[in-house]
């Protein structure tokens, strides 16, 4: 990933609190079928190695089930906020008119190597572990445990357990953090009129009025 210093994030905390907060990861493999992207909700685990793992399960009918060998390299995407920056919006526009549209957002990129794991009781515990992170918010919370046994024991034998081993992290906050102090005030102004409420709104006001500050 193209990763300029001033866009770089490189605390672990931010990017395990980033996995967190939006754990449907983009995970990305080679296979002797050429490169396999499939979209997966990932529950970070501490404990391993120094970055820890991230935990999820497939379908059997995924075809990644039998294209996957243990120890794959994979590349795991998450990705945060993101929006257009019109040139319109920055305050130096009326000055000289040198500015031109960008893009901005938040990602992480998990480097690591792939395994399946075919057991019963692994598998219920990821179940119990996505669904405990998804509900921890939720009153009343919903759990593994409120559907029938029948019903949850056949549903854990359809899924493949699935495990990264986080070898590395990469971090990046493009928030027009490169522009000069009166352009990102007079974004978040355009992002107030015209995009209120938005999460690329307040992600935006997050990171810029963090630098500001």
């Amino acid at each position: 990933m193209y990763l300029p210093e001033h866009f770089a994030e490189h605390r672990l905390d931010s990017q395990l609190r980033f996995i967190h907060g939006a754990p449907l990861g983009t995970l990305v493999v080679s296979t002797e079928s050429g490169l396999e992207a499939n979209h997966i909700p990932f529950a970070h685990r501490n404990g391993v190695g120094e970055y820890g793992a991230l935990c999820a399960h497939l379908p059997r009918a995924n075809p990644l089930t039998t294209l996957l060998q243990d120890g794959t390299p994979a590349l795991v995407i998450f990705h945060g906020p993101q929006g257009y920056v019109s040139p319109a919006w920055y305050a130096t526009k009326a000055e000289h008119g040198r500015v031109v549209p960008t893009w901005n957002y938040a990602v992480v990129h998990a480097h690591g190597r792939a395994r399946l794991i075919e057991d019963a009781g692994w598998v219920r515990a990821q179940l119990d572990e996505l669904t405990g992170q998804m509900e921890a918010c939720r009153s009343p919370r919903w759990s593994v445990s409120d559907a029938p046994a029948v019903f949850t024991e056949k549903l854990i034998g359809s899924l493949v357990g699935l495990e990264v081993r986080i070898d590395r992290l990469e971090g990046k906050v493009k928030a027009s953090q490169n522009q000069p102090a009166a352009n990102r005030r007079s974004i978040l102004a355009a992002l107030k009129t015209e995009q209120p409420d938005t999460a690329f709104s307040t992600f935006m006001h997050s990171v810029i009025d963090g630098d500001d500050g």
